[in-house]
């Protein structure tokens, strides 16, 4: 495990960190085809440990739900339990990693149904995101209110363009400082967290019909 003084420090990664990312299997793939444990994993890594209880409360569902989801995201070691918290009546669980990663394209075509639900849980949460932050707009400091962004841009790209332009992006954000739990204090006083959601995505309508050309009646 990192240095946990590194880590506000260290760039975002343009490839995973064995010490602190897990990459998903077809197993890890499958654990995480629930939107549910997508954000419970999502809480634990944001906020950090917590119990089913608290986290039941954060997702407006009931602890029963939430144990369940948790023990299960357990035994495929996306979370574990935080023994410095935990007692006989309440166990705490924290998150095992600080991101997870889908770097093996042949699950797309293996586990066709996980790789969807997993895909469609992350779309999910980064809405929910979105409409939270901007409702809550009107109530931020004008400094942080002028800096929101909600931007497309609508390009023409062939698919060797598109993922050299995804690459130019990430290296990009490897420039920032990257967000750690707890770790306020190694950065500028007027700091806060911030999430940037990349969504590089065809046109659905421009890739039906055969050869990737739009389909005409």
């Amino acid at each position: 495990m990192a240095d946990e003084s590194e880590l506000p420090v260290r760039a975002a990664g343009l490839e995973p960190d064995p010490a602190t990312d897990v990459v998903l299997d077809a197993k890890g793939l499958r654990a995480l085809a629930h939107p549910l444990r997508v954000r419970l994993v999502g809480l634990l890594r944001t906020h950090g440990p917590s119990t089913a209880t608290r986290l039941a409360r954060d997702l407006g569902v009931g602890s029963g739900v939430t144990s369940y989801h948790l023990r299960q995201l357990a035994d495929a070691g996306f979370v574990a339990e935080d023994g410095e918290r935990g007692n006989a009546r309440e166990r705490w669980w924290r998150a095992a990693h600080e991101a997870t990663w889908l770097r093996d394209k042949s699950l797309y075509d293996a586990e066709p149904e996980a790789a969807a639900a997993f895909r469609g849980s992350v779309a999910g949460v980064h809405a929910l995101h979105t409409q939270v932050a901007l409702g809550r707009a009107p109530s931020m400091p004008r400094p942080w209110r002028d800096v929101l962004e909600t931007s497309d841009w609508l390009l023409r790209l062939t698919p060797g363009e598109t993922a050299e332009l995804s690459a130019e992006l990430r290296a990009v954000l490897a420039r920032y400082r990257r967000f750690a739990p707890g770790a306020e204090g190694d950065a500028p006083a007027d700091a806060e967290q911030v999430t940037v959601v990349l969504h590089v995505l065809p046109d659905p309508a421009a890739t039906d019909g055969p050869a990737g050309k739009p389909g005409r009646t």
